[in-house]
């Protein structure tokens, strides 16, 4: 018997990646066009006051293993624990200074810029829904309008749908992710007979919260890899 929450989200996800291959890359481009962000380099958007962590896809954890292997952790904000308060989740993070800065930024500059991750490249440009202030689901596209970069700018058509591909391209890639971080602990907990429990999952949180040790597999390339953490590593993020 699988575990129905895992089914659920499974479900949820599944069906988030079917309407964004609907969406028009084209409306994004329109939108990108009105908005007209510049990047200014001010280094906002490197903060967690600014954005929280920066998740990483597959091939953004292969590239930065090969630059700095200490600067990733197991995401924050774990999905799922078992019944032996084992936790998983889906995928790495940058770790940040104690202060909320990304590792990479000296100097208020990114210092791999030029190699930066799949989440920087299309950052403000995002396409995936939130509730809204009714509480309805829809789609947005712009993350912090306002609080960084200029606007106004003006953006050609060809370089908005290229901008509006990418972004496209990158909530489809993460939406994937998911599906096959859920997919891949169902066959997993159908073999091991375990199951998410929230009651375990919340006094599992509430001790790490107090800085004990906690157990995290992290889901990388189709399979989890165990790894022992606790708020510490964290400093700067949670």
């Amino acid at each position: 018997m699988t575990d129905p929450f895992l089914n659920r989200e499974l479900t949820r996800f599944s069906e988030e990646r079917e309407l964004l291959q609907n969406f028009p890359v084209k409306d994004l481009a329109v939108i990108i066009r009105e908005v007209g962000f510049s990047c200014t380099r001010c280094g906002n958007c490197c903060m967690t006051a600014q954005n929280g962590h920066v998740f990483l896809l597959d091939q953004d954890t292969r590239r930065a293993m090969e630059i700095c292997p200490e600067a990733i952790i197991p995401a924050p904000f774990f999905e799922i624990c078992d019944r032996k308060g084992n936790f998983y989740v889906s995928g790495y993070a940058l770790r940040t200074t104690m202060e909320g800065l990304c590792v990479h930024l000296i100097d208020g500059k990114c210092r791999i810029y030029n190699e930066r991750f799949s989440i920087c490249r299309v950052y403000p440009y995002m396409l995936h829904r939130e509730p809204d202030e009714k509480g309805i689901l829809t789609f947005r596209q712009i993350s912090g309008l306002n609080e960084h970069g200029e606007y106004n700018t003006q953006i050609s058509d060809n370089e908005s749908i290229t901008l509006a591909q990418e972004t496209k391209v990158y909530e489809m890639d993460w939406l994937s992710q998911m599906i096959g971080f859920y997919r891949a602990l169902i066959d997993l907990f159908a073999k091991s007979g375990e199951r998410h429990v929230r009651k375990i999952y919340d006094q599992k949180m509430r001790e790490f919260a107090k800085g004990e040790t906690v157990n995290v597999f992290v889901f990388y390339e189709g399979e989890f890899i165990r790894h022992t953490v606790c708020l510490q590593d964290y400093g700067g993020i949670i």
